[in-house]
């Protein structure tokens, strides 16, 4: 244990997956941030939290399962020609779930959702909000766990990558939700890269795989025109009270 602080190549493969598992939990991070904006102001970090704190066990516990996480790549049946394993079952389920989500919510943005604030409502959602986190927790972290594997040779260093990754998504969860809750336009953008995620995940399941680079990319800049369009509005306000 002591000689792996030692060598420079662990070192090397723990920072390279640090910052690898915080870029491939974005996607978690904003689910569970969208996810959690349903709830009533005083449980959502509560909310936040367990959904981390979930992402967190279920990814030590993967990894420490890994000759089971390599099985789940074998092929269990064939559907047209097509080799079916479990871990595309997983994708594909999770990116369907993913998309029907993202779908729904832009629904609710777009047409206006009933919401209910009666107590036994409110916990009856707390439940389901923290389920579908937990889902979304075994889907993501399936993606990180594989990805894991193949960049460390050590399971001590993915599960330190691992553990500082969670914690930087959850200092970063809580300003992440504030900003997409007070920029409605944001949330938009933040469902549609989900959609988008979710679309990647099925493709996955199909053996099509879709860099991820090119979706991340496409999101930076529609982040960016959203930016200067933030910017420009707040300028006019300015102008407009100083006028």
């Amino acid at each position: 244990m002591i000689e792996l602080f030692s060598d420079p190549a662990v070192w090397a493969s723990f920072l390279t997956l640090t910052v690898l598992e915080i870029v491939l939990g974005v996607d978690n991070v904003i689910f569970i941030s969208i996810a959690a904006a349903r709830l009533p102001a005083e449980q959502r970090r509560r909310a936040r939290v367990i959904g981390l704190t979930g992402a967190l066990v279920l990814r030590i516990l993967l990894l420490l399962s890994i000759a089971w996480i390599i099985g789940l790549s074998e092929p269990i049946a064939t559907v047209f020609g097509l080799e079916i394993s479990w871990r595309d079952i997983i994708l594909i389920a999770g990116g369907l779930f993913l998309i029907y989500k993202a779908s729904t919510e832009i629904f609710d943005e777009v047409e206006g959702g009933i919401h209910t604030t009666g107590e036994t409502v409110v916990k009856a959602v707390f439940a389901s909000v923290i389920f579908q986190i937990m889902v979304l927790d075994l889907v993501f972290s399936l993606n990180s766990v594989i990805t894991a594997v193949g960049i460390a040779d050590h399971i001590e260093v993915m599960i330190a990558a691992v553990v500082v990754a969670i914690v930087v998504m959850m200092v970063a969860a809580a300003p992440i939700a504030k900003f997409v809750e007070d920029h409605p336009s944001t949330k938009m953008l933040a469902l549609a890269f989900l959609v988008m995620v979710g679309m990647a995940l099925v493709a996955d399941g199909f053996h099509f795989h879709v860099e991820r680079g090119f979706i991340y990319a496409a999101m930076v800049f529609a982040g960016g025109v959203e930016m200067l369009n933030l910017w420009r509005a707040a300028r006019r306000k300015r102008l407009a009270e100083n006028a």
